[in-house]
């Protein structure tokens, strides 16, 4: 009977050890994983981001960039300087990087009932809100007034080949619920009445075509940072 309970005393204590080491084991994994996500699929100096579909061609046709980009965006004095992916449904890119892999980071992304070419009144990019600034991260500063109005240029390239090239005007930012039936619908015919009467920040109303950047407000949130922009008359190349 001795020699039985000795026994188990030993099980016991072996099997903590392989809990203990499958927990550090786990550990290890994440810190990986954080890592390589970091500083792998969303930073936006690695080299395999670039070229921007205005490079020249033999530079483009090397890009490691799938199919599915429908143009690039980036917002001056920001870390945002991005492709824009579209799926044929809006989960394809949140855990797709413009590669085609698995990513946590995903992709900076135009919804899929947009029109690729940004010919519509109203389109909707979204991306991940990452630290650091990373992806989408970026857009929490433009609930600052004066921020905003500092911030408020960009550049919108249009086509794998840089069909057109646009530039933005940031006018306005607020927060809203992820379920929001005018700003997530893509209600074209409602969106600058909405903006004008609910926008936190508001600089400028003109008639142009809006181009709204979308982000979560934080992991465990049902509210999005929505930051409009206007999409101005194509720059000659």
């Amino acid at each position: 009977m001795l020699k039985f309970w000795k026994f188990l005393n030993e099980l016991y204590g072996w099997l903590l050890i392989l809990v203990s080491l499958f927990i550090i084991l786990i550990g290890c994994w994440q810190v990986y994983d954080n890592y390589y996500t970091f500083y792998h699929t969303i930073d936006d100096k690695i080299v395999m981001y670039k070229p921007k579909p205005d490079a020249p061609p033999e530079e483009q046709a090397a890009t490691p960039i799938t199919d599915e980009m429908v143009g690039w965006i980036t917002v001056n004095g920001t870390s945002i300087d991005y492709p824009v992916m579209q799926g044929e449904t809006n989960s394809h890119f949140l855990n797709t990087d413009p590669f085609g892999h698995y990513s946590l980071s995903g992709s900076i992304f135009l919804d899929s009932r947009c029109s690729g070419d940004f010919s519509d009144a109203y389109s909707v990019i979204y991306g991940h809100h990452m630290d650091y600034g990373k992806m989408f991260g970026a857009l929490d500063a433009f609930l600052d007034a004066p921020y905003l109005r500092t911030h408020s240029s960009g550049t919108l390239i249009v086509g794998r080949n840089a069909e057109k090239t646009y530039s933005l005007k940031i006018f306005a930012a607020m927060r809203v619920n992820a379920r929001d039936k005018v700003v997530f619908d893509i209600k074209q015919d409602e969106i600058r009445q909405y903006i004008h009467d609910r926008a936190d920040i508001l600089t400028a109303e003109k008639d142009e075509r809006i181009l709204a950047l979308s982000t979560c407000a934080d992991a465990d949130s049902m509210t999005r940072i929505v930051v409009f922009c206007y999409i101005l008359p194509s720059i000659a190349k």
